[in-house]
């Protein structure tokens, strides 16, 4: 199984902003969404995350509680926002934001297209894929790479990324042990749904 895991919430989150590569650190609700993840996933035969902070202090909660070392792969970094990064939604006009929607390729304000992104997990999660058919592996990443591997798993194209939304420290599931991935569960929240929001 293909664990995907969205990090605990940030206060950039919080805010609503474009949060790419830029790295501010958990914030305290964060921190308890990804202590109950850690209470409720299995224990991974792997447990990989993105570089950035947020998703390896996530990682670091469930691989204390899991006793799995921490793997880090760039591939699930979060997409790339350029000069759009820690800005609100509203930075960019309404033709920004359509061209954007439009085209998969489209690379707004000096970043990372949705494609490059998609391109860069598919091949992270056919690296996987094998691994997982034998048992839980768990990746901690962030919205873009998440949704790329949705799509991954459907067998359908970038544009659908704009077509989902994934919540923090929500997890998708992935059974990669028939001759197709499946996808058997999508923002999945429960784990720390009860949690207090700060």
């Amino acid at each position: 199984m293909l664990i995907l895991v969205r990090h605990g919430q940030t206060s950039a989150n919080r805010a609503g902003l474009l949060l790419g590569r830029a790295d501010p650190p958990l914030c305290d609700a964060g921190r308890e969404q990804a202590e109950a993840l850690a209470r409720t996933l299995p224990a991974p035969a792997r447990l990989i995350s993105s570089p950035l902070g947020r998703a390896r202090e996530t990682a670091e909660t469930i691989a204390a509680a899991s006793g799995t070392g921490v793997e880090v792969d760039d591939r699930w970094i979060e997409m790339d926002y350029g000069d759009l990064d820690g800005c609100p939604a509203t930075a960019l006009d309404a033709e920004g934001w359509r061209a954007w929607q439009e085209d998969p390729g489209h690379v707004p304000a000096g970043g990372e297209s949705i494609a490059a992104v998609g391109a860069r997990v598919r091949a992270a999660c056919r690296d996987l894929a094998c691994d997982a058919s034998g048992g839980p592996v768990i990746v901690v990443s962030h919205v873009s790479p998440i949704k790329a591997a949705v799509a991954w798993a459907l067998g359908v194209g970038d544009e659908v990324a704009w077509r989902m939304w994934v919540a923090d420290a929500a997890v998708c599931r992935v059974d990669t042990s028939g001759s197709t991935p499946r996808l058997l569960a999508f923002n999945d929240v429960t784990a720390h749904a009860g949690a207090p929001v700060h």
